[in-house]
């Protein structure tokens, strides 16, 4: 789904490059989650390791469970940014309403508040 030119508060402004950063974020993030999903799976008692050395595996896992955690909560935002596109919404900060600078769609394209807006 890629629209060229959209409307933000009256600017027509040529978003192509921030759609394919949504994209290519979504797939990466897809690929993070297929990585981190095999990380994360059970430290078998049958593997000949060390007590020092599971424990580490087991640490090990319950960070990458964290990291699996804000992958997937990553996902569904950038999601969520992706189905908006075609709505008024789109490129609006979420509680204030003003217009996402178009540098900050590229960077973080999840974003929904605004400076002010997070502090609150």
């Amino acid at each position: 789904m890629c629209v060229p030119g959209l409307l933000l508060k009256g600017f027509n402004l040529n978003i192509s490059h921030a759609f394919e950063n949504l994209c290519a974020g979504i797939n990466r993030t897809n690929e993070e989650i297929r990585y981190l999903e095999k990380l994360t799976q059970p430290v078998s008692p049958a593997n000949a390791i060390g007590r020092v050395s599971r424990m580490d595996a087991i640490g090990n896992k319950m960070i990458n469970e964290q990291i699996l955690t804000r992958a997937q909560t990553r996902k569904v935002q950038l999601e969520t940014v992706l189905n908006k596109a075609n709505t008024p919404e789109f490129g609006q900060y979420m509680y204030c309403g003003n217009a996402i600078p178009i540098d900050r769609i590229l960077a973080i394209p999840e974003t929904t508040l605004c400076m002010c807006c997070a502090s609150r």
